[in-house]
């Protein structure tokens, strides 16, 4: 029997690295972070107990690429759903069906998104990783196309905002009504309720309507993008930051 080509081999590594994230998300959504095990993860993804320490340095490490990997492919579905929004307001579409897809894991999965902001917000903070990165992206080509004359600016506002409101929605004993907070983020960036997935027909009493005095971003594009510079940021992308720390084959092992 010949051996198995090199790229065969990669994709049974990609594939079997998808497991294990597809099963992290699934056990942590149903038990929480504390109650998950690596063995449990394993077992449910049918792996090796040893792929996991070879993917990920630790538990949180592959539980944040988890996350990341469910809300890139949330916020993918929801960018290409059809039909395609038409000109000259996909650029708006975009952004509504981003802060939609967003809002609405923070809704649907309660458990899973509310550990994941609680890991985030301790000392390792964002995990660099592929899944990170490819989220990031998505988020920042979708600030491109709304229209921002300077993404390399607006594309963190835009994910803090999103940060912010995903908390509101899920704070213990005080959370926000989503419909409020996504009338807020629509007003600011001058978006009609109508777009996206609206939770209902019109924005909730009291919610203030746009346009706003000071939009949360700079002035729309009348010219291509400014160009990023070199180096790589913490999220992964152009600019200057810290550097890409891949999840895999960590240096050191840091168990949950």
């Amino acid at each position: 029997m010949s051996p198995r080509s090199a790229s065969v081999n990669e994709e049974l590594r990609r594939r079997s690295r998808e497991r294990l994230l597809q099963a992290t998300v699934e056990l942590v959504g149903e038990r929480g972070f504390e109650a998950t095990t690596l063995g449990d993860i394993a077992d449910r993804a049918g792996s090796a107990r040893g792929l996991v320490s070879y993917y990920f340095a630790g538990k949180r490490q592959l539980f944040q690429s988890a996350v990341h990997r469910l809300m890139h492919l949330t916020l993918e579905e929801a960018l290409e759903r059809g039909p395609g929004p038409e000109d000259p307001d996909a650029g708006d579409e975009a952004l509504a069906r981003a802060i939609d897809a967003v809002l609405g894991l923070a809704v649907d999965r309660p458990v899973l998104m509310r550990a994941h902001m609680a890991g985030i917000l301790q000392q390792e903070g964002f995990v660099q990783c592929p899944e990170q990165q490819r989220l990031a992206m998505l988020l920042r080509d979708t600030i491109e196309r709304y229209g921002s004359a300077d993404p390399d600016t607006d594309y963190p506002l835009l994910r803090a905002l999103l940060m912010g409101a995903v908390v509101a929605v899920l704070l213990p004993g005080a959370p926000m009504p989503m419909a409020r907070l996504r009338a807020e983020l629509f007003a600011r960036y001058e978006l009609e309720w109508r777009l996206g997935r609206p939770p209902q027909e019109s924005p909730p009493a009291g919610a203030r309507e746009m346009p706003v005095q000071q939009p949360s971003v700079t002035l729309r594009l009348t010219a291509p993008p400014p160009q990023a510079g070199a180096g790589q940021a913490a999220d992964g992308l152009p600019g200057e930051g810290l550097p890409y720390e891949p999840c895999g084959e960590a240096q050191a092992a840091r168990e949950a």
